[in-house]
């Protein structure tokens, strides 16, 4: 059986998301075995980050320095404004290398379940980069779920007078899914947004 210090490892990483305990312990021996090539390198890494990472004072992205690296490119589109529920879906935005403008991240959406009001979010700095011009299109990327469309209404009747395009990401059926297995809200998502072909 492992040794206290390693056993508080293995539970320190079984909190991280989609990991458990064996998990956790597969994780940590592979470690153990490779200290010098994956165990010291990981945790220089993680001391590296932890001091250095801060939040971007426009954006809301995580980054060594602030304003982010996103926020400073010149060869991104300033005019047209991203807007996300947190910076996981930034992330997974950026994974697909299509989007070249800038974002903003909301922090969360609104939800009467738990309480999570306007105020809560960081839609007043939204507010606050919208009304000092250049943005001509926000793309709300905000999740397809009954909170995320309410967040979505909120912001689009909120800054419907600026002048400025408002638009959602196209939802409803992914590429290679079959029908049968889709979901009522899917199915009924991918009706009303059907376009002529």
């Amino acid at each position: 059986m492992a040794g206290n210090d390693i056993e508080k490892l293995v539970k320190l990483i079984s909190k991280l998301p989609s990991l458990g305990t064996r998990s956790a312990r597969r994780i940590v021996l592979h470690m153990l075995k490779k200290k010098e090539s994956v165990m010291l390198p990981l945790m220089e890494a993680m001391n590296e980050v932890a001091e250095k990472i801060c939040t971007c004072e426009v954006c809301g992205n995580f980054d060594t320095s602030s304003p982010c690296s996103i926020c400073c490119s010149k060869q991104r589109d300033d005019s047209t404004l991203c807007v996300v529920q947190d910076v996981a879906d930034l992330w997974a935005m950026e994974r697909v290398s299509l989007f070249k403008g800038k974002y903003h991240v909301l922090g969360g959406v609104l939800s009467a379940l738990e309480g999570i009001v306007p105020e809560d979010l960081n839609i007043e700095p939204l507010a606050q980069r919208i009304a000092s011009g250049g943005i001509k299109e926000l793309i709300l990327a905000l999740p397809a779920t009954i909170d995320g469309q309410i967040t979505s209404h909120y912001l689009s009747s909120r800054f419907k007078d600026s002048g400025v395009k408002i638009t959602t990401l196209a939802q409803g059926i992914p590429m290679g899914a079959e029908l049968d297995y889709m979901d009522e809200g899917t199915l009924q998502l991918a009706l009303n947004s059907r376009k002529v072909l």
